[in-house]
């Protein structure tokens, strides 16, 4: 299924997202392994949550992938807890840090190239596309668009999709449509997520959105 996205749309999208809010400075992480911690946390909880589970990790000195690893299970999942399902995600973070540390970390996996690295991503044990996206976007700086839920609901609501397209399609059509370009990604991904929370709600926010004059569904 091909999707076509206008490009003219898409950046003035931006430029008033942009104008608004300003650069995020996203992803909130020192080093590229704890952009990957972050990724599996956040998936299905709040940031707040995951920064909590994060600083656990770092009062208990296991924020590098070998330390991790040396934690006994249960320990890791309670570190973890904040972040929700904390069982499942001791079990997914500590697949993803096999992989990291067998495949020689940052310094060699940044040599792969894209489409390999999200190959050996979607193998990982509860790793799915839009977690190896945010892996491969914010930790490699490879030029992949971001699809989630967000991004879903404000572009449906600006008329630009229907919201249910698969989520390579999707991806594919930001790519097209903006061009290879990851800081630009990285920002515009960071701007959506601002918005969605401050006024693109599910139930919206019109009255104050920057957006109110391009969006048909503004109320």
């Amino acid at each position: 299924m091909a999707v076509v996205l206008p490009p003219r749309r898409l950046r003035a999208v931006y430029r008033r997202l942009h104008a608004r809010y300003g650069p995020q400075h996203w992803w909130p992480a020192r080093t590229p392994f704890e952009v990957i911690v972050g990724a599996v946390l956040t998936q299905n909880t709040a940031w707040s949550n995951v920064e909590r589970a994060i600083a656990n990790l770092e009062a208990a000195g296991a924020l590098t992938p070998e330390a991790l690893l040396a934690l006994p299970l249960p320990e890791l999942a309670a570190l973890l807890r904040p972040s929700g399902y904390f069982n499942v995600k001791a079990g997914r973070l500590r697949a993803v840090c096999h992989w990291y540390v067998a495949a020689g970390g940052h310094g060699r996996l940044r040599r792969w190239s894209g489409g390999r690295l999200r190959t050996a991503l979607l193998g990982l044990y509860g790793v799915g596309p839009e977690t190896a996206d945010d892996i491969l976007l914010y930790a490699f700086d490879r030029p992949v668009f971001v699809i989630d839920a967000y991004t879903r609901r404000l572009f449906a609501r600006l008329g630009l999709i229907v919201g249910d397209e698969p989520y390579a399609a999707l991806g594919a059509a930001f790519e097209q449509a903006l061009g290879a370009d990851a800081p630009l990604f990285n920002e515009y991904h960071a701007l959506i997520v601002r918005l969605a929370k401050e006024a693109c709600r599910p139930r919206p926010r019109c009255a104050g959105c920057c957006l109110r004059r391009l969006c048909p569904s503004a109320v």
